[in-house]
């Protein structure tokens, strides 16, 4: 086929799961499966691949036990009873988060000049993007940091995590690793120089919000506080009633959805209480500042049974039957746009919509105690995994890329959402599996939408052979593809280094 554009020039870095049975022993979900990691690099025209299992200590017990000895979020694995589990149970208790798993399969991030396989957990694997090496794990002080920070146009990584404190009230922080924070050997952990910007109290100190993501513009934080709540307690009591991590986690859709606005200078939260209907989610899109608003865009759901899809005993189902079996159960994903006021008077009727933008149906309604309560508008339903054009991020933006969700958990299209027109295209092909799609900008691109989409595919026939495919993310227009003569997995995230920051 045609050639991959000599400009690309990098490595597309990838994650996911990839080993769901060991020895006779399987996982129950595939958010379980031992991370494997991808990475695509692009030189000159040609496209290299390698992948390499992440070297965790889980991996290293599993294979050495040759069975699954370590739990993970949908597989809880009951220790042996001659071993004092009590006394580790009741430490783990008083650190409330079990730190069993070192499994990191969601996303490779960015700290420093440091590139990390990333998940929720308390450890995070550093890994030579070039023979994807892992060269050692670091522990993070801060409870589920997620695996989707913001890099700012200096280069800083912003995340988030929560400070479950033995004394005092816990708390959901903000923190930021500086741009220089790495070594020159790599062996020191960039995250030492870590900073806090802000925290949250939890809501609730027993049942914090579960967080998967969160906004940032340039001036502002945006943390979404949704009544999906782990329930601490049945957390750190898990192991002695059965059940796994998974069923710790509970959505009350009775409850609101406070939205907290965090100024990123000061670190205060703005005073005007922010709140929408019960909602799910676990992608940001995108967030900016607009005329003295703040915009932003999530995927939302009406209920949490999406990690209920991604059960094995789910993905081996034929797509018709698991239509069958599940149709009604999920809700598909929802693209929505909120606003925030910045300007507030307290004096303002109730009943009046603060939102002033022309572009958006997005609602913010003054209610008697003065706070603001926040209705979207939905920009397209169907899509998840979103990415954008990075160079905007925090800034206005026109267009996002994602993995197109229907009644199956397996994506077989991927698309381009214009947010002005609401129009959408997509790439499909049969028998084809495309994984989320990355945007990578061409050299001197002067319009948003001036580049390459790029989607590793799987396909079920076994004629076919996996392949790297390279859109052009004007038109979804087919530029090029290059097979892989591997066995390939789908997969989660992944991170764009462009060459010159792998030297």
């Amino acid at each position: 086929l045609r050639c991959v554009p000599e400009w690309l020039q990098g490595t597309l870095l990838r994650n996911g799961p990839g080993l769901f049975k060991v020895g006779d022993t399987e996982y129950n979900h595939w958010f379980d499966g031992m991370a494997l990691i991808h990475s695509f690099t692009f030189k000159d025209g040609d496209v290299y691949y390698r992948s390499k299992f992440l070297r965790s200590d889980t991996f290293k017990k599993n294979t050495q036990a040759n069975k699954i000895v370590v739990s993970e979020f949908g597989t809880m694995i009951y220790p042996d009873p001659c071993k004092n589990i009590f006394s580790k149970a009741f430490s783990y208790l008083l650190a409330a988060i079990p730190d069993f798993t070192d499994n990191n399969l969601i996303n490779i991030i960015r700290y420093g000049e440091d590139y990390y396989a990333s998940s929720e957990v308390n450890y995070m694997n550093q890994i030579d993007p070039v023979t994807l090496d892992m060269n050692y794990r670091n522990h993070i002080a801060l409870n589920m940091a997620t695996a989707h920070p913001h890099y700012d146009d200096e280069g800083n990584t912003y995340n988030m995590g929560t400070a479950l404190m033995r004394f005092g009230m816990p708390n959901y922080v903000i923190f930021k690793v500086p741009v220089n924070a790495s070594d020159k050997e790599h062996k020191k952990p960039a995250l030492r120089k870590v900073k806090q910007v802000c925290s949250i109290p939890f809501r609730s100190t027993l049942f914090p919000s579960y967080f998967h993501s969160f906004g940032m513009t340039e001036n502002y934080i945006i943390f979404v506080e949704q009544p999906f709540k782990l329930d601490i307690l049945r957390l750190a009591t898990a192991i002695f009633r059965s059940v796994n991590w998974a069923s710790c986690l509970k959505y009350d859709k009775e409850d609101i959805t406070l939205i907290h606005l965090v100024d990123k200078k000061t670190g205060k939260a703005v005073s005007t209480k922010f709140y929408t209907d019960a909602l799910v989610v676990f992608h940001h899109i995108n967030a900016y500042e607009d005329d003295g608003h703040v915009v932003f865009d999530m995927i939302t759901y009406k209920d949490s049974n999406l990690y209920e899809m991604f059960y094995l005993v789910n993905l081996r189902k034929e797509t018709h039957e698991f239509i069958e079996s599940n149709m009604g159960n999920f809700s598909p994903p929802i693209c929505q746009r909120f606003v925030l006021p910045l300007t507030v008077d307290k004096d303002t009727p109730k009943g009046t919509n603060l939102v002033s933008l022309k572009d958006t149906t997005a609602k913010a309604v003054m209610q008697r105690d003065g706070s603001l309560y926040c209705l979207p508008d939905t920009i397209f339903e169907g899509l998840e995994l979103p990415g954008i054009n990075y160079k905007l991020n925090g800034k206005k933006y026109r267009y996002f890329y994602g993995s197109r969700v229907e009644w199956t958990p397996h994506p077989n299209k991927i698309g381009k959402v214009d947010i002005v027109t609401r129009k959408y295209i997509e790439w499909t092909e049969e028998d084809c599996y495309p994984s989320e799609p990355v945007f990578v900008a061409s050299s001197g691109a002067m319009e948003e939408d001036d580049g390459v989409i790029l989607s590793s595919v799987i396909s079920l026939n076994p004629k076919k052979s996996p392949f790297m495919l390279v859109l052009n993310a004007k038109t979804f227009e087919e530029i090029a593809r290059a097979s892989i003569d591997a066995s390939i997995h789908m997969d989660l995230h992944g991170h764009f280094i462009p060459t010159q920051s792998t030297n």
